[in-house]
């Protein structure tokens, strides 16, 4: 392939002519643009991309940290980073930590060094303050789901109203005539989780009943380890009459247990999830869940990261950090009354 200085030859131009009209810069005759474009196509010319990062001081590419491939809310919260990245002339280098917080140190520390632009971060466990820690240093950040209250005002985030996502959810239940709620609990060292549980806890105020700790079904090694608290909580001698499960993979792993019991859903116990995974809605019955906007909530972490990159490129700093809380939605299926 050609280099811009040979095409310049080729065409009998200055090398200075052929940048404008490949970066599109400045007026160029009309004839000599089309004569630089026909040799460019010929030659199958590429700009030397690192030279041009180098001079800019950027490179149009931003690193999107995942916790978990696995983890089914990932891959729509990807698309919606990369959709919104690909409009804006920005590639994503994807990142698997695996939950691993060394993985995630190790790997920040690699993307650092190649110009990456910023950082799109689904922290997993979302208390190593790396986005915190990236922002004194200058790299534009943004934390999507996963945060401590210390991240709140110090560094931009994304999420859903977690307490009025589970708050809606025990409200309907309470509404369909179940009074003996368990509440299958996720990592509580997790803000998005004390969130959920905060609004459980207030739905059940508000309707007067009676907060029952035996309900709480605290994680313990994973979503599996619902199975078993599951049979444990309808051995009890007031079992619950409903599920309500902070995640869809936790829902899934209860009504497995129910159906092995032979526990009737929704005619004897309602379950009810929390995502709106694209599994949800296939295994039988059909899930009743929150439906978190996952594409969204990537999409407006991509726009808040790129808003913090132009600003940067403009002022020199970085923006006042923003929090984006997107809505939540109730989707009622067959799994509950």
């Amino acid at each position: 392939m050609a280099g811009l200085k040979e095409i310049a030859e080729a065409v009998g131009v200055s090398p200075s002519t052929v940048s404008r009209v490949v970066n599109g810069k400045s007026y160029v005759n009309e004839a000599t643009r089309q004569k630089v474009l026909a040799m460019v196509e010929q030659t199958r010319y590429q700009p030397n991309v690192l030279a041009k990062s180098l001079k800019l001081g950027r490179s149009n590419t931003i690193c999107l940290m995942l916790p978990s491939i696995d983890n089914l809310i990932f891959p729509p919260i990807s698309r919606g980073v990369e959709d919104v990245a690909r409009k804006n002339g920005f590639t994503v280098v994807l990142c698997n930590t695996d939950e691993d917080a060394e993985i995630e140190r190790t790997y920040i520390e690699k993307m650092k060094t190649r110009l990456i632009d910023g950082f799109v971060l689904c922290s997993g466990n979302g208390r190593n303050g790396s986005a915190r820690a990236l922002r004194k240093e200058g790299f534009p950040a943004v934390l999507v789901n996963r945060f401590t209250e210390e991240d709140l005002g110090q560094v931009d985030t994304v999420a859903v109203d977690n307490f009025q996502g589970a708050y809606t959810a025990t409200r309907y239940l309470l509404r369909c005539g179940s009074r003996r709620i368990a509440l299958a609990y996720g990592d509580e060292e997790l803000y998005l989780y004390r969130e959920r549980y905060r609004g459980y806890c207030q739905a059940l105020q508000d309707a007067g009943v009676a907060y029952d700790e035996r309900l709480v079904l605290r994680e313990m090694g994973g979503n599996d380890s619902f199975y078993q608290m599951t049979r444990e909580a309808m051995a009890l001698p007031d079992p619950p009459d409903a599920f309500f499960a902070m995640s869809d993979p936790k829902a899934f792993v209860i009504m497995h247990a129910l159906h092995d019991l032979g526990v009737r859903i929704p005619q004897d116990v309602s379950v009810l999830g929390f995502d709106n995974v694209s599994l949800s809605s296939m295994i039988e019955p059909p899930l009743s869940t929150i439906s978190q906007p996952l594409h969204e909530l990537g999409a407006a972490a991509a726009k808040c990261l790129i808003r913090q990159i132009l600003y940067k490129d403009k002022h020199g700093e970085l923006p006042p950090p923003a929090r984006t809380v997107l809505d939540v939605d109730l989707i009622v299926r067959q799994s509950t009354n």
